[in-house]
């Protein structure tokens, strides 16, 4: 399988633009990830302060280690009254829960904190242990009426769905204020505004599983879109020769083994793609391709254990790599 090189990268270093356009960029560190946001434009140093700046707001509202935040405090058993932000995510969350069959949970968070994710404390729960956080994750409700919400027996966490959340509305906030070309890479999701500089399409790398960060195995040529990886090499511990990664099943209460190595995802909605990168993880392969078939908002790039790439019909004439083989519907 061939290995892509660092020119193939997220190719940033391919934003070559003989238009004269002037160009900013800031590097921050928010929600747990380092982010880099690109703008083009006459104005583009105030746009990517006000991104900034967006990203801190939504960052104080939505973590889940930050006690004063929205979220922390719905977990700690208050009622909270709901920035819009807090509100549509809870609201989209719980949908794409029911849509995905449980796949996706952002309710999964006595799991999460049972494996030490939260705080780097890794160590694998006992059976028992296990069992006890998947009846709270099974069994607790959340009630959301006119902006208010509280959790009863339930802990919420919005890690798979914030950054792809939080560049759906950097992108339309910039799209509004007439940004027309943006980069925006939050961690493992990329985030695009409108082409190119020069009006071509973006390059984005797919990341090789078993290789090194500068290491590819395909590159996707993309539009204006949301474009997400999820994979059980992107954070992991191991013990005793095993390796457990942070994507846990919520039938299960352990870390995935679905036979998938990565899924990305490409979807005009960010919060969509987030969100789908980890469900059709959890789900596998077959069961990803039947969801996909089952829908028309998304397309998706599947890496399974052994190799194997498998590209949803919708990118087949835009993803190039050594060998790939396309699922139909």
């Amino acid at each position: 399988m061939r290995r892509y090189t660092a020119l193939l990268l997220l190719l940033s270093l391919l934003f070559l633009c003989g238009c004269g356009q002037k160009k900013a960029a800031e590097t921050v560190f928010a929600m747990d990830t380092v982010m880099e946001l690109t703008v083009w434009g006459s104005d583009a140093g105030n746009h990517v302060k006000a991104a900034v700046e967006r990203i801190r707001e939504l960052e104080a509202a939505l973590s889940v280690t930050r006690a004063d935040s929205e979220l922390a405090r719905l977990n700690a058993g208050e009622t909270v009254a709901l920035s819009a932000d807090t509100e549509s995510l809870l609201e989209r969350s719980l949908a794409l829960r029911e849509e995905t069959g449980g796949a996706f949970d952002p309710m999964i968070y006595p799991l999460v904190k049972l494996w030490g994710f939260t705080t780097g404390e890794y160590r694998v729960p006992a059976e028992t242990e296990i069992a006890e956080m998947l009846a709270k994750v099974r069994t607790g409700t959340v009630e959301l009426e006119d902006g208010m919400a509280a959790a009863h027996g339930a802990e919420l966490d919005f890690g798979a769905v914030a950054k792809g959340y939080a560049g759906a509305v950097l992108a339309r906030e910039m799209k509004a204020a007439g940004v027309e070309s943006a980069l925006l890479q939050l961690g493992g999701n990329v985030q695009t505004v409108g082409l190119k500089p020069d009006s071509s399409r973006w390059r984005v790398g797919i990341r090789d599983p078993w290789g090194g960060e500068d290491s590819y195995l395909g590159v996707l040529e993309v539009g204006e879109t949301a474009v997400v990886t999820s994979g059980g090499y992107q954070r992991y511990f191991e013990e005793a020769g095993t390796r457990y990664c942070h994507i846990l099943d919520p039938a299960t209460g352990y870390p995935a083994s679905s036979g998938l190595a990565s899924v990305t995802i490409v979807a005009e909605d960010g919060f969509l793609a987030d969100g789908l990168s980890t469900a059709l993880y959890v789900m596998g392969l077959d069961a990803a391709a039947e969801f996909w078939r089952s829908r028309d908002d998304f397309e998706a790039v599947l890496v399974t254990d052994n190799g194997r790439i498998y590209v949803t019909g919708g990118l087949r004439d835009c993803f190039a790599c050594e060998e790939f083989q396309v699922i139909e519907r």
